[in-house]
């Protein structure tokens, strides 16, 4: 096989620069005759979403049948690194078998918000946690020898304005917060490739951002694959290909290719930089494509049974007074149309298309009644199902209601409003709970929400969105075929009041700042002393455990070695079971500001019950650092450290001390300068504080728009003549189709927020640079030759998607 070094030398310029750009929606460029094969790229994480190989060049058609899996609101959940891999195993066994090369996942951005509406699809509010999983899915995925692609880099936790705003944001918490689960899967695991995001990062695009893709990720982290742009976020190709933006997807037809090689020819692009890239797609090529399956079968009806038992892991239960594991012979009603037809997945580009839906009513059988009380749709109560649902209720020994959040409240493409299940769920949960105490909620939901019937409930499963075959396993959680295992994986705060960034999402037109710095999660509420209603690594089981004998080695060091804490666990109760054990690290008198405690360590250990065991966990220099921006590098601040160990960030059962020694610290600030800072009262931060932070002045929040560009949305246009009346247009059109994604809704939000540039991307060879052109000129009122209706036709049939 020849190398790519060689393989280069025998392609023409032109033949380079087509290989940067996709040769359609989903797969790249290849040179069979010169030893480049194409690569088939697929959506993911928690499913294969791949597209037909043809006909389908805007990408918004179903899918082939598959298997999903539960998204990464609840595999995080787990807590559980083997588990992950062995998903990740499956997913790349259907990937060979259906000849993908490369499977578009996992998604680790933080969890700012519990608004964010892809919320589902990331993993944690913990930097550690979404990095040790991700590792270990990456590593069972391309186990099978397909690659995978870390998303979306970086510091993008938000839908609103995704395509364009900017994410103003220190160093200091870029670098302990929004970074390291990328960090941790390019040195655990090498994923193939890395998806760089559609948002700015301190005013540079993430897909010509070369502090971000070269000096970070390549020089700094060793990252050895190449970077693909998320779908449609290239802005400048030539300054994305001199900052290492290796390949854009999808397809331009042409439009970048012919830019690149005019940079070339003028001088104003180097053509070692393309030659860079091509070598890591070919690379990449060489590695990823199989002429045939390698004997691997898609078979949907095993990795069924592998979904549900995954399910079964990722479920959480909240509260429980002792009604759950439902005894037998009890008369049970099922009640909400979620217990027919469950919300098993979010909408948007990780939309499946399932082989096979079960939900709990078709699990349950006989055992159970049935009335269906509220409607997916509903959101006031519907007088009639509520009677009807009442009534069974008082007929019945205990009442589990499936309640939760459509695709229309949920999805990729916008944010969350608030916190609420509709008014009808709320309000029929409270109806039933003063008839039959024995209330059971069970949640279907991809992000936290208020339960104001909380005390009211009996037991309450957070279910997450359990993929195709969450039916079944919330049946054998509730009947106690099996025993609850998972935990929080984010905090579940009170009210939107007490989110830490409430003042600052989803930000403005221009920017969105970060204003509260590192304290995002539990760092926030557990150092704000902030009560919550569930906190972070929080969950229960039917049986007990018990923490002792921790130990710490050493118990001074010079902070260059590691550090090893061993403790023991026991089930103390008379059913088998997991328990997640959770190792957090706190700092006692810092100088610097600083959360409460992090987490360092978790392991998830399976104990028979009365059964014991001991665990250890190693913690090197890293476990105990700051990063300090003056010497662009991780410090250890020197003193002494609790090692706490807890059942979750507000139960920590065990706690020794370690003493470090430390560097010299500096510390660009006064504590009065900042003291909402160092008191995490972040609600409070002034212009001057968040400045400090930053190291630079704060940029307008909204940008100014005097003239529309291409760079500009057609929500920017809403104000002019023509701009109103597309954006109704598209409103009414776009409402009208899911696009393969889930909901509508969706839809029209991407649609309305797509600059007119990556429109033209997306559109796949519909719109042209000169039809952009003019729509800009009918948009800001200039009289065209074209058919301005015609125009305006062609321009908002184009449906956009993103990954």
């Amino acid at each position: 096989m020849k190398t790519a070094d060689e393989i280069i030398k025998t392609l023409t310029l032109e033949e380079k620069a087509a290989l940067l750009s996709g040769k359609d929606f989903w797969h790249t460029v290849g040179y069979e005759d010169k030893g480049v094969a194409e690569m088939m790229m697929s959506d993911g994480p928690h499913g294969l979403r791949k597209q037909a190989d043809a006909g389908d060049n805007l990408g918004v058609n179903d899918s082939i049948e598959a298997v999903c899996f539960p998204s990464a609101a609840g595999t995080a959940a787990s807590f559980d690194r083997e588990l992950l891999f062995k998903m990740g195993e499956t997913l790349g066994e259907e990937c060979r078998a259906e000849n993908v090369a490369v499977l578009l996942g996992p998604a680790v951005n933080m969890k700012r918000s519990p608004l964010c509406g892809r919320n589902f699809e990331y993993f944690s509010e913990d930097p550690y946690l979404a990095g040790e999983l991700a590792a270990s899915y990456i590593n069972g995925v391309q186990s099978k020898g397909v690659g995978t692609s870390i998303k979306h880099f970086a510091v993008n936790s938000q839908e609103k304005h995704r395509m364009t705003v900017s994410s103003e944001v220190d160093e200091r918490t870029l670098r302990e917060i929004y970074l390291p689960a990328f960090e941790t899967a390019v040195k655990k695991a090498q994923p193939a490739t890395v998806m760089c995001a559609y948002n700015k990062v301190n005013g540079t695009y993430c897909s010509e951002n070369s502090y971000l893709l070269n000096d970070i990720l390549r020089k700094e982290w060793g990252f050895k694959g190449f970077v693909v742009s998320d779908w449609g976020a290239v802005n400048d190709r030539v300054k994305g290909v001199q900052a290492g933006n290796d390949l854009e997807m999808p397809s331009s037809f042409g439009i970048t290719t012919k830019k690149l090689i005019a940079a070339v020819k003028e001088g104003r692009l180097d053509e070692s930089f393309i030659d860079t890239a091509c070598r890591r797609i070919i690379d990449a090529a060489q590695e990823l494509n199989h002429k045939d399956s390698g004997g691997y079968i898609f078979d949907r009806e095993a990795d069924h049974k592998k979904a549900v038992d995954i399910a079964a892991q990722t479920m959480v239960l909240l509260k429980n007074n002792g009604i759950l594991p439902l005894k037998k012979g009890a008369k049970v009603a099922f009640v909400g149309e979620y217990a027919k037809t469950p919300r098993y997945q979010g909408g948007g580009s990780s939309h499946i298309n399932a082989h096979k839906i079960t939900g709990a009513l078709e699990a349950a059988g006989d055992s159970v009644t049935y009335s269906e009380g509220f409607a997916k749709k509903d959101s006031e109560l519907d007088a009639k199902k509520a009677a009807q649902a009442i009534e069974l209720a008082k007929q019945s020994d205990v009442v589990v209601i499936f309640a939760g959040l459509s695709d229309s409240i949920e999805s990729e493409g916008f944010d969350r409003k608030n916190m609420d299940l509709p008014p009808c769920q709320n309000e029929l949960i409270q109806k039933i709970a003063q008839v039959n105490p024995n209330v059971v909620v069970v949640l279907q939901n991809g992000s936290p929400v208020k339960m104001p019937w909380l005390d009211s409930a009996a037991a309450v499963l957070e279910s997450y969105l359990g993929g195709e075959g969450m039916g079944e396993a919330q049946v054998s959680l509730l009947f106690g075929e099996r025993n609850p295992c998972a935990k929080l994986a984010e905090t579940f705060p009170l009210s939107e009041d007490d989110i830490p960034c409430k003042g600052n999402f989803p930000g403005g037109t221009n920017t969105v700042e970060y204003r509260e710095g590192i304290f995002i999660g539990y760092r926030y509420y557990d150092t704000a002393k902030k009560d919550v209603l569930f906190p972070f690594g929080y969950g229960l089981s039917y049986t007990t455990f018990e923490y002792s004998d921790i130990s710490v080695s050493p118990k001074s060091s010079d902070g260059k070695t590691d550090i090893t804490v061993s403790m023991k666990v026991k089930n103390t109760g008379d059913v088998d079971g997991a328990e997640i054990v959770q190792l957090y690290v706190s700092k006692q008198s810092s100088e610097i500001i600083r959360a409460e405690q992090e987490l360092k360590g978790f392991e998830k250990v399976y104990l028979k019950a009365g059964e014991e065991k001991e665990l250890s966990f190693t913690l090197n220099p890293r476990a105990f650092s700051f990063y300090d921006v003056y010497k662009k590098d991780w410090s250890i601040e020197g003193g002494e450290y609790l090692i706490k160990i807890g059942a979750s960030s507000r139960d920590i059962r065990l706690i020794d001390t370690v003493s470090l020694d430390g560097e010299e610290i500096n510390v660009p600030y006064t504590k009065d300068e900042m003291r909402a800072y160092y008191e995490a009262d972040v609600s409070n931060i002034s212009d001057r504080q968040f400045e400090l932070l930053l190291g630079r002045r704060i940029a307008p929040a909204d940008k100014k728009i005097d003239k529309l560009t291409v760079d500009n949305t057609f929500e920017d246009s809403q104000t002019t003549k023509w701009g109103g009346r597309i954006v109704k247009l598209i409103k009414f059109f776009m409402s009208r189709t899911d696009g393969g994604m889930g909901n509508s809704e969706m839809m029209v939000a991407a649609t309305l927020e797509t600059p007119l540039r990556t429109t033209i991307a997306m559109s796949q060879g519909i719109m042209s640079e000169r039809m952009a052109e003019l729509l800009v000129n009918v948009l800001n009122g200039e009289k065209t030759g074209s058919s301005t209706l015609k125009l305006i036709g062609e321009a908002i049939k184009i449906p956009f998607r993103g990954k």
